[in-house]
C-alpha cells in the first residue's frame, strides 16, 4: 500500500503526536490522585524521563502505548503491512531503549512499572495494579 501524503505531510502529521499529556497519561494520574497517591510527572533527572514517579514508593511509571511499545500478546500490537522493514527497526530500538532505562532505574534502586494503554479498558484492574505499588 502506498503512502496517500506526500513526506512532508506526513512528517507534519507524525510531529502531531504527543509524548506528553496524553488522554492515557491524565486518565491514569486521575485515578491516582483519587486513590491518594501524590507523584511527580515527567522527572528529566531519571533514566527514561518516567510519565509518573511516585517519590514516597521509589517507583517510576510509563504508561505505554501498546502499539508503540509492543505490548507482548496485545493485539493492538500489530506491525503495519507496509514497510515492514522500517517499522520492525523503530520497534526495536523502542524496546531495547525502554528495556535499558528499566534497567537503569532499577540499577538506581527505583521500582518501575509499566501501564500499557489496553489496562485502561479495566479499571478496577488497573486499581488493583496501582494498589500493589502501596504494598
Amino acid at each position: 500500500m502506498v503512502d496517500s501524503l506526500d513526506p512532508s505531510r506526513r512528517s507534519w502529521n507524525m510531529g502531531r503526536i504527543k509524548g506528553k499529556n496524553t488522554r492515557p497519561e491524565i486518565a491514569v494520574r486521575s485515578l491516582l490522585h483519587s486513590m491518594g497517591f501524590r507523584f511527580r510527572l515527567h522527572r528529566r533527572d531519571l533514566p527514561g524521563t518516567p510519565d509518573i514517579v511516585l517519590p514516597k514508593y521509589r517507583t517510576a511509571i510509563f504508561i505505554n502505548g501498546c502499539f508503540w511499545h509492543r505490548h507482548p500478546g496485545c493485539k493492538y500490537a500489530y506491525t503495519p503491512k507496509s514497510r515492514t522493514e522500517f517499522w520492525e527497526k523503530k520497534f526495536k530500538g523502542t524496546t531495547q531503549r525502554d528495556a535499558s532505562n528499566r534497567k537503569l532505574l532499577m540499577d538506581l534502586g527505583w521500582k518501575v512499572e509499566t501501564i500499557w494503554e489496553c489496562e485502561l479498558r479495566n479499571i478496577e484492574q488497573l486499581r488493583e495494579k496501582i494498589e500493589k505499588i502501596r504494598g
